[in-house]
């Protein structure tokens, strides 16, 4: 047997009987994710990034809100600009970046000026530069978008694996496809989030003997789990640092509650 550990926490010992408990998470690809979505994905073994449904210009796939340190309410859009093929049928895969050079002195601008005064920003100085570099070198929305989110995951020392459902196969239907590509990917346990809770159907998973675990973001009325589903997870990482963060979901019951069960 041995100890498999994820997201400041460590999963149960696992023994034969349980090996093949595997946990996934599907989100679409997201600039710079905020830290509800941050905390869901690094509590699996496995992220699926759905890169084949459609863009939408309001929501976060080509964005993200940032804030002054010190003041989360007072948060401001960075945004990518993108060319849309296919009109608003184009899917996120499909979306290309556009004046890569502005895009990239924004991002580099606004994130410097906001942050690098922090003690903590050398904790997340090189990501950022790595992502500034790939804006000016690729034209896909999905791969700096995605590069955003695996990064930040590494750099909170995430060791699971990261796949796109543009790779895989799967049925149209909304709960049908989340079912096929958690299946696909070999998992057993589907992480859903609150507001896929509310549509989803279970059905499709328990044909396929799959199980659907809720996650839910630890609760707190201060600190950085007050903007976790408003504000970039970078407003946090560069609030805190890198252990702050985990240190945060290590006292949190919601958070004892996902790695616990299985």
């Amino acid at each position: 047997m041995f100890t498999k550990p994820t997201a400041g926490c460590s999963r149960p010992v696992m023994t034969a009987d349980s090996l093949n408990s595997v946990r996934c998470a599907i989100h679409q690809p997201n600039f710079f994710p905020r830290l509800s979505t941050l905390a869901k994905l690094y509590a699996v073994d496995c992220v699926v990034i759905l890169d084949d449904v459609q863009f939408a210009r309001r929501d976060y796939q080509h964005r993200c809100r940032l804030a002054p340190l010190n003041e989360p309410d007072r948060y401001q859009w960075l945004s990518l600009s993108v060319h849309l093929p296919a009109g608003r049928a184009t899917r996120i895969n499909r979306a290309r970046l556009v004046e890569q050079t502005l895009c990239q002195r924004r991002f580099a601008g606004m994130t410097r000026h906001l942050y690098s005064k922090s003690p903590f920003w050398p904790q997340v100085s090189g990501t950022l530069d790595k992502i500034s570099d790939l804006m000016a070198k690729a034209d896909s929305l999905a791969e700096v978008t995605t590069a955003s989110t695996r990064l930040l995951l590494e750099l909170m020392g995430w060791q699971g694996k990261l796949t796109r459902s543009s790779d895989l196969t799967a049925r149209t239907g909304r709960s049908e496809r989340l079912a096929d590509l958690t299946r696909a990917v070999g998992a057993s346990e589907y992480l859903c989030g609150t507001g896929g809770m509310r549509y989803i159907d279970h059905q499709p998973f328990t044909a396929q003997g799959l199980r659907v675990m809720p996650f839910r973001v630890p609760a707190s009325d201060d600190g950085i789990w007050r903007s976790a589903t408003r504000l970039s997870s970078l407003w946090a990482l560069v609030g805190v640092g890198v252990e702050g963060v985990r240190g945060s979901w290590r006292v949190s019951p919601a958070w004892r509650a996902v790695c616990s069960s299985g």
